[in-house]
């Protein structure tokens, strides 16, 4: 059984600031930041690994075994018991889901070829960064002395350098609106109720993904927001809602955002866009539907009695826009865990459609490349049961030499390519204006 070496430093903190540092600190070639609740969990290299393609789970241990076993029926059962399996005491595990995991029992598994659809990294360090506590956890007392030298020395302001200009509005139009076109065409006909067609962005610049991350973070107010470097992926967001959040005694909680209008800073024109948005058929519907499949997806999991909308329709600010929120809570079934509550409310409805597998077919046939880790989760699990995934908007992505943003709408019977062209450039608002060039690195 691997046992972590533990040290609380209490002082004055800002957490922000230290998972910045402990991400450029150079310690560490893989690392995951995750914010949650006034908190930022840094996970830093890999003492075991799990990861599930659409045949097997393989998990990596501390001592570089390696296991591999098919599944079945139940892929997340196979990656609950292979992260047991790692034999490290009080684990928790940080990592990512792919979209495409929905593909998994589908006929559209076809088209996952090898890839990976889900990775979660038990750490070697773990900090949990809070302003008034850092508590460390991690697998050697060197590693400990480390990480205890770099809290507790002076963090100098991190450089965020200056943001490169992004062009969101003369990339890909007249192609994004003919492909909402033909999804209000299918949505007229009867083949489903509603798709969230997305579009991507390249960035044409190498980027400094910390720094941007950084910057970013100080204008957006998300949900969640995340920094992930591992095995040569590189994605930072800024989250607006959560798929899940359960906690070891069985109480779930999802989010659904649906319905969009843009903030500028101007308090008139985003209060009149607040008004507008409130009292708009086509985004109240989009919002509507989304709550009500996130309330009939809970409530087989859940005891009778317990599956409530704690929050309706609430506009929520998340950095250049504002949403129509809402939040569904329950009380899981004692022989269900919050891996089943994953398992069913993945992906969320609100970067899918309604019906979910529709969808699904129609964003393979109307997207240009597979999503992959956009619009899916980053999450971080814990052996007691508990688990927090968050749903992969308002980011940017980086792997093999290219970056990129992504944005989509939802499109419903009432949509119009124009505006959702517009929407998508609302949303991109949120990261596009913070985007750091990566400096050159100086010749030796």
């Amino acid at each position: 059984m691997h046992r972590y070496r533990r040290r609380d430093v209490p002082g004055s903190f800002d957490p922000l600031r230290l998972a910045g540092a402990l991400a450029r600190s150079g310690l560490f070639d893989d690392y995951l930041v995750y914010e949650r609740g006034g908190e930022w969990w840094f996970a830093g290299d890999v003492l075991g690994m799990v990861s599930l393609d659409r045949h097997n789970v393989t998990a990596r241990s501390a001592d570089g075994r390696e296991s591999v076993s098919g599944w079945r029926d139940r892929p997340l059962d196979a990656v609950r018991d292979a992260l047991e399996s790692l034999d490290v005491e009080h684990w928790n595990a940080f990592g990512w889901t792919a979209f495409e995991f929905a593909y998994l029992g589908t006929d559209l598994a076809d088209t996952l070829g090898a890839r990976h659809v889900m990775e979660l990294v038990v750490p070697r360090v773990e900090v949990r960064l809070g302003a008034e506590q850092v508590s460390i956890r991690a697998d050697t007392d060197a590693r400990l002395s480390a990480i205890v030298d770099l809290v507790t020395g002076p963090v100098e302001t991190l450089p965020t350098g200056h943001s490169a200009a992004v062009d969101v509005r003369s990339v890909g139009r007249a192609g994004y609106q003919e492909r909402v076109g033909r999804a209000v065409d299918d949505i007229q006909r009867g083949r489903l109720q509603k798709v969230i067609l997305s579009r991507t962005v390249p960035i044409d610049f190498p980027v400094d993904v910390v720094a941007t991350y950084l910057r970013g973070r100080s204008s957006n107010n998300p949900a969640r927001s995340f920094l992930l470097c591992q095995g040569g992926r590189r994605a930072m967001g800024f989250s607006p809602e959560t798929v899940l959040e359960a906690d070891s005694d069985g109480a779930v909680s999802t989010q659904p955002l649906a319905g969009t209008r843009a903030l500028d800073g101007t308090p008139e024109a985003d209060t009149a866009r607040r008004e507008e948005l409130l009292g708009d058929p086509k985004e109240i519907y989009e919002h509507a539907i989304s709550v009500k499949i996130a309330v009939e997806e809970l409530t087989p999991l859940c005891r009778p009695g317990s599956v409530v909308v704690s929050d309706f329709m609430t506009v929520k600010r998340r950095g250049s826009v504002q949403h129509l929120g809402s939040r569904v809570d329950g009380r899981l079934m004692p022989t269900l865990t919050a891996w089943d509550a994953f398992q069913t409310l993945f992906p969320g409805v609100t970067a899918s459609g309604i019906p979910k597998l529709a969808a699904y077919e129609r964003i393979v046939d109307l997207e240009e490349q597979p999503r992959e880790l956009y619009a899916g989760s980053v999450l971080m699990v814990s052996h007691d049961g508990s688990m927090d995934a968050c749903l992969v908007l308002r980011s940017l992505f980086e792997q093999d030499d290219r970056a990129w943003l992504r944005a989509g709408a939802g499109i419903v019977a009432q949509s119009t390519p124009m505006r959702e062209f517009e929407e998508t450039c609302e949303k991109l608002g949120s990261v596009a204006p913070y985007v750091v060039a990566r400096s050159p690195q100086p010749e030796s």
